[in-house]
């Protein structure tokens, strides 16, 4: 199949899942695309034994293969979508809440790694099999970070106060790039690849990819607001973000930076106020709206392509019931780690209760989760994972996603707009 045949076959299944979403489920459009395509694909694999003269899961597995989500997403779409997430954040919010970010993104993510691995060890032996503790620390590097792409999108429908909106989007867009360097780190370990490497070369090479990102992402986007202020052509801005989103990316990648950290600074910076000094409000509203295009029709994409990834899994008992343990491990993992990440911090002021009960729920793993789980390496331990951290996944969207604005309704019943 060659590229404008498959774009074509995944634009109009993308299509015809939004409308039939919208004349019945009508939940929001990326959850609604996400269980269409998961229907579709159990609907395949109980419909394959039953007519053996054709193999129904050749043609969705020939396209899931010359689609490869873990590398369009990681080291393709990703960028697009953490730069049109970053756009919509409010920087004056963020930076305000710099503290609170950093300590969720930062030591969150490194405790809800461990405290995942730690319980998933303890837990799998009374399932029946034993996995070692170094792929019980790649479980947890993998369902750690929550999705920036879910995050975002669901925050779009909550009234929440800005500041914790500004947390929630930050942290889900910086705790991506931090999840993605620890996964490397842990599974260079797990697999024998980095024995020889000290506790101090980890550190330095955390430092490296994050720090290194997170200064390049500032330079380029500088750069690039600075080239755009000589020139009043929205066609030429929308050019020049696109090119600062993917050109970015890649050069983090290619000088062994983060590229995740790098394109989600350099989207904050057409957040700034600096920003909003050179674009006129024509201008900036035409960009927005631009980017906004972009970001749905590549989260219609991913959502339906991570439906679609169940073909390539085969459950086992032991991997059911591992799944139905690891769930609520990690909705407990998740609020452990959001509340001891922000005690140093003093979150006082924010009645840390319902702070915590909203991002405990809130947070959603994705796209990321499974294109890291797809990327292991073939072998048993990658059949026993991956089905684990696709139900983890698939958990989060649809059950959290859908009842996420039920729980903040409750949290925060009045006045929504009124920061806390």
């Amino acid at each position: 199949m060659d590229t404008i045949s498959l774009l074509a076959l995944l634009l109009s299944l993308s299509a015809g899942f939004s409308i039939l979403n919208h004349h019945t489920f009508r939940v929001p459009v990326t959850i609604g695309v996400l269980v269409f395509s998961l229907l579709t694909s159990l609907l395949v694999m109980v419909l394959n034994p039953l007519i053996p003269a054709y193999d129904l899961q050749a043609l969705p597995r020939s396209v899931l293969g010359a689609i490869n989500l873990p590398a369009a997403l990681l080291n393709g779409a990703l960028s697009l979508l953490l730069f049109a997430g970053a756009m919509q954040v409010n920087v004056g919010h963020l930076r305000a809440k710099l503290a609170s970010v950093t300590a969720l993104s930062v030591l969150g993510t490194v405790l809800a790694v461990a405290f995942l691995a730690i319980a998933a060890w303890s837990v799998f032996p009374l399932l029946g099999h034993t996995v070692p503790f170094a792929w019980c620390i790649v479980l947890g590097a993998i369902l750690a970070p929550t999705d920036p792409v879910s995050v975002v999108g669901m925050l779009k429908r909550l009234g929440l106060p800005g500041p914790l909106q500004a947390v929630f989007a930050g942290e889900s867009l910086f705790n991506d790039g931090v999840g993605v360097v620890i996964f490397g780190v842990t599974i260079g370990l797990a697999t024998g690849d980095s024995q020889g490497v000290a506790a101090s070369g980890i550190a330095l090479s955390f430092c490296r990819e994050a720090l290194g990102g997170g200064f390049l992402g500032a330079l380029t986007g500088w750069i690039a607001l600075r080239v755009l202020k000589a020139q009043r052509d929205p066609h030429i801005d929308l050019l020049t973000s696109l090119a600062l989103a993917t050109g970015t990316f890649s050069i983090a990648n290619q000088l062994g930076m983060s590229g995740a950290i790098a394109v989600v600074v350099a989207g904050l910076c057409f957040g700034t106020r600096y920003s909003h000094s050179i674009f006129d409000e024509a201008s900036r509203k035409e960009l927005d709206v631009a980017w906004s295009l972009i970001d749905e029709v590549l989260n219609v994409l991913l959502f339906m392509l991570i439906g679609f990834e169940i073909l390539e899994i085969t459950p086992h008992l032991f991997t059911v019931l591992a799944t139905l343990a690891v769930i609520p491990l990690s909705i407990a993992v998740r609020a452990l780690s959001v509340l001891f990440s922000t005690l140093p911090v003093h979150l006082r002021q924010w009645e840390r209760g319902r702070v915590l009960g909203v991002l405990t729920w809130g947070g959603l793993r994705g796209g990321i989760s499974v294109s890291l789980a797809l990327g292991l390496p073939p072998g048993e331990l990658r059949d026993l994972l991956l089905p684990v951290c696709y139900g983890v996944v698939v958990f989060t969207i649809i059950v959290q996603g859908l009842t996420m604005e039920r729980v903040a309704r409750r949290l925060y019943p009045a006045s929504p707009s009124q920061p806390q």
